[in-house]
């Protein structure tokens, strides 16, 4: 679970394939921290003063690096985060995994992809459909440098 402030890499994590919660904005300290436990939840966060308190104890990983190529290399030195494990394969939106073909939403696809149904995906939950646009690549490259612990891989 990913605090407000490291909603980003929350992302990230998902698209690695991670089954990642990013608390909503605005959650109090203790709602976060109930939240992760309730969920068996590992709580990692950049916030202190939230590592710090009572409810936190075993629960909280505090990042302590600077950037998100930085934190990307602090999670796999620290909890052997893969950032290949299954790339592309939940929701960014809501972290449901993602199932095959263009969903009830195809007609926001562009013709072409709706046409190969193996080259898109959606998600049950929200609905979302996704497809490897030229995104993906980019995405796939950082994910790659980041697996290797390249420190010039930069968001």
């Amino acid at each position: 679970m990913c605090d407000e402030m490291l909603r980003g890499l929350g992302k990230w994590l998902r698209i690695a394939g991670y089954d990642t919660a990013i608390a909503e904005p605005g959650s109090a300290d203790r709602q976060i921290l109930e939240m992760a436990a309730k969920e068996q939840r590992l709580l990692i966060t950049r916030d202190r003063d939230l590592a710090r308190q009572r409810l936190a104890r075993g629960r909280v990983l505090l990042l302590s690096e600077q950037g998100m190529a930085a934190w990307a290399a602090e999670l796999k030195r620290k909890l052997g985060i893969d950032w290949l494990y299954r790339p592309f394969s939940r929701c960014l939106l809501c972290n449901c995994p993602l199932c095959p073909g263009p969903g009830p939403l195809a007609s926001l696809l562009p013709e072409h992809i709706v046409r190969d149904p193996d080259a898109c995906w959606h998600c049950p939950t929200c609905m979302k459909p996704y497809w490897a646009g030229s995104h993906v690549r980019r995405m796939r490259n950082r994910l790659r440098r980041w697996a290797m612990n390249d420190s010039d891989a930069k968001v």
